[in-house]
């Protein structure tokens, strides 16, 4: 008779709990290797605040104010249309990942459009709010 390890049914029971421990394993790893940023640390003041934001969007829609944006490998350009301040400001938030996020000034150049030097953005989904300098208005696109 062979002994116990050159048997096939030990390994078969053992193999079982086995799979189990290294997918547990694998799950912590997964669970605990990236950050939550869907959960925001300060999600009450955001809530206080959603108001005065849809009230800065209404600002912008009351005043005609209309903006295209276009995100290219290396730069991003905005048109506006209705408005013309010295600069504005763009936020990039990627929709699962907070730690991509990008806040940029963007600055007029001869031809009335605003523009910045992007670095590369991973592929996903992309919430852009842009802003006057002086925080009365701002619109939001999808990218």
């Amino acid at each position: 008779m062979k002994p116990w390890y050159r048997q096939l049914w030990p390994w078969l029971v053992i193999s079982g709990p086995g799979a189990v421990l290294v997918a547990g394993a694998i799950t912590m790893w997964l669970a605990f290797s990236g950050a939550d940023g869907l959960v925001a640390e300060d999600y009450y003041k955001q809530g206080l605040a959603i108001n005065r934001q849809l009230a800065r969007e209404e600002a912008a829609r009351a005043q005609g104010i209309g903006a295209s944006v276009e995100l290219s490998g290396e730069r991003i350009r905005v048109q506006l249309s209705g408005a013309a301040p010295e600069a504005l400001f763009v936020h990039l938030a990627h929709a699962t990942r907070a730690g991509h996020d990008v806040r940029l000034r963007l600055t007029r150049d001869a031809s009335g459009a605003y523009e910045a030097p992007l670095e590369a953005l991973p592929k996903g989904r992309w919430h852009i709010v842009i802003e006057d300098p002086r925080g009365t208005w701002r619109i939001t696109r999808e990218a």
